[in-house]
């Protein structure tokens, strides 16, 4: 098994194989395709950032076990999401096989008018019954009985183990190279990163290729109850959002998002003085994600709240042994939010099939697939889930366990090879799959024994002693980002649970669309106004608007949620503990 460093290998308690998961996948290895006709299934899938027909090695996947193509339906990429999904509700079929959030009553919404069927019958036998209790335990609440759905991000650990591997959800990542060339100058709060972005866009104006480079560019394509790009700074600080409320990880504070000393209003007021400086990419109000990928792999972006896109993206192995690529900077004052471990999944993303699909069963078998180690393995490979994609092509078990061929290596770590005809052809980075979702955490190990993520196999402790991370080693006196956090308690974690929040009503739905509306308006508006008496002016209007619209009465909707949530987080840590001692 992988071994761990540091602290992180205290944190991982009672890490276990899941459950009934060895040598339980006999069904998908070397068989023959059952399904005689070629379906096109239309999956809906709220968290894809690319929408339209999965080509390329994923595709070709698919095709053999399953004879069918997926095509994507992505509200993110559509625009204006909300109204895509309601008119497909309207229409009585959202797809063949939906991908959605269901934390709030969406789920229940969803069985009552119909849209999404009882997969009961055709789960009997499956292995990702392994889950029953998760599975269950998601549906519980639902009338009529039945399984409709199936969480995501399944976890047999600790709920007060992170569920990332090396590197945290959030962080202030930057480029570390420019930043040792001003000689690491120290970071106290948020506000202090500014003149050193300005310091370090000044040192490289341009990309090599002479685009103009910034610290800071925004998409649209995530925005709910506030601007998506306002809440990632917030998590430095440990908290994370809850509709209008923001929560601390050890539940300790509660802030509405619109207050004016409320930590959103300073991450705002915070980009609204980059771009003053000239920070902020003047192409973000028009940018989606797929065009900040683009941006980053050109170098011109040089900070990211997320190392699972900047890394991935721009920290080819190329880039790191010439000492260039997105590391992880200390600010002072940060104790970053940590998910932990949830044995009942992520409810924020759950997968069902739709009530009008043509063949039911086959749809459950695709799923099926996705949770198992081939499926674990072929579909979560992005920066979030850091899978490695197809054995045999990608990667091998060796004697000292799993290790990256050197095709793998090209398409993991420089981002991209061409895929031999065999395994579909096209570029590799072309064909992963788009579903962006995961079925289990980062942390969780396969029935072999080793992590699913490629990053914490030992294998690739080698490739990954480059100028860059010998650097930041050397700086940051720790083996990896995680160390680092444990080991100044900079990490925060929250504990994973599942947990739906009760149904509101039609008007609190209407009320909260509106509000939302509102305070997306205004915070993008707010980071660009054109002076520090036009960003409160925007301020006061946005508060004034959101409130005569019933934003207090659906704000104290939040805060109660919120606080339910919280109990259900300890409770879950209370039922683990005296299930384990």
């Amino acid at each position: 098994m992988k071994r761990l460093s540091g602290k992180l290998v205290a944190l991982l308690l009672l890490i276990t194989l899941l459950a009934c998961g060895c040598g339980a996948f006999s069904e998908f290895e070397e068989e023959k395709c059952p399904y005689e006709e070629f379906l096109v299934v239309d999956v809906f899938d709220g968290l894809a950032n690319y929408q339209g027909i999965q080509s390329g090695w994923f595709a070709k996947l698919v095709k053999d076990k399953f004879n069918m193509e997926l095509n994507i339906i992505a509200p993110n990429v559509a625009g204006g999401g909300d109204t895509l999904f309601e008119i497909r509700c309207a229409a009585g079929n959202l797809g063949d096989i939906v991908i959605f959030s269901g934390e709030r009553q969406e789920l229940q919404n969803m069985v009552t008018s119909g849209l999404i069927m009882d997969i009961e019958p055709y789960l009997q036998g499956k292995d990702i019954m392994r889950f029953e209790t998760a599975i269950r335990n998601v549906n519980k609440s639902i009338t009529p009985e039945g399984l409709f759905a199936i969480p995501t991000e399944l976890s047999s650990n600790a709920p007060t183990v992170p569920s990332e591997s090396k590197e945290p959800t959030y962080g202030p990542y930057i480029r570390w190279d420019l930043y040792a060339e001003l000689g690491y100058p120290p970071i106290n709060t948020l506000e202090d990163l500014l003149p050193v972005l300005k310091q370090m866009q000044e040192l490289c104006p341009v990309t090599e290729t002479g685009e103009k480079t910034y610290a800071f560019s925004f998409f649209r394509d995530w925005d709910a109850s506030m601007m998506n790009a306002g809440k990632q700074p917030c998590c430095f600080y440990g908290y994370d959002e809850s509709g209008f409320v923001l929560v601390k990880a050890d539940s300790s504070d509660y802030q509405s998002i619109i207050d004016s000393d409320s930590l959103y209003i300073r991450v705002l007021k915070w980009y609204f003085d980059a771009n003053q400086m000239g920070l902020v990419d003047p192409e973000s109000p028009t940018l989606n994600f797929q065009g900040l990928v683009e941006k980053y792999k050109k170098g011109q972006i040089l900070y990211s709240p997320w190392p699972w896109v900047a890394q991935q993206y721009y920290n080819t192995i190329s880039n790191k042994k010439a000492g260039k690529g997105f590391m992880m900077a200390d600010i002072s004052d940060m104790q970053i939010y940590s998910y932990g471990c949830s044995g009942d999944g992520n409810y924020k993303t759950i997968v069902g099939v739709g009530s009008q699909t043509k063949d039911p069963e086959r749809m459950v078998d695709f799923i099926n697939w996705l949770y198992s180690p081939e499926g674990i393995a072929a579909n979560s490979v992005n920066g979030m889930a850091d899978t490695a994609g197809l054995q045999g092509l990608c990667w091998e078990y060796g004697e000292e366990g799993p290790y990256l061929t050197e095709f793998g290596k090209m398409a993991l770590l420089e981002g991209d090879a061409q895929v031999p005809e065999e395994w579909g052809g096209g570029s590799w980075k072309d064909g992963i799959s788009m579903l962006n979702f995961m079925p289990v955490t980062k942390c969780e190990i396969d029935e072999q024994g080793y992590f699913y993520s490629y990053k914490m196999w030992d294998s690739l402790d080698e490739l990954n002693n480059t100028q860059l991370d010998a650097d930041w080693r050397e700086k940051m006196k720790a083996e990896t980002t995680l160390d680092y956090l444990i080991d100044h308690n900079k990490l925060i974690v929250s504990p994973g649970c599942g947990y739906v929040i009760p149904a509101e009503t039609v008007e609190e739905t209407a009320i909260r669309k509106q509000c939302r509306g509102v305070i997306q308006k205004y915070s993008w508006d707010m980071v660009f106004a054109e002076d520090e008496e036009e960003f409160y002016s925007l301020l006061k209007e946005m508060q004034a608007e959101a409130i005569s619209l019933g934003y207090e009465e659906i704000l104290a909707r939040d805060m109660e949620v919120s606080m339910g949530r919280e109990k259900a987080r300890c409770e879950t840590v209370e039922r683990y503990q005296n299930n384990h001692k």
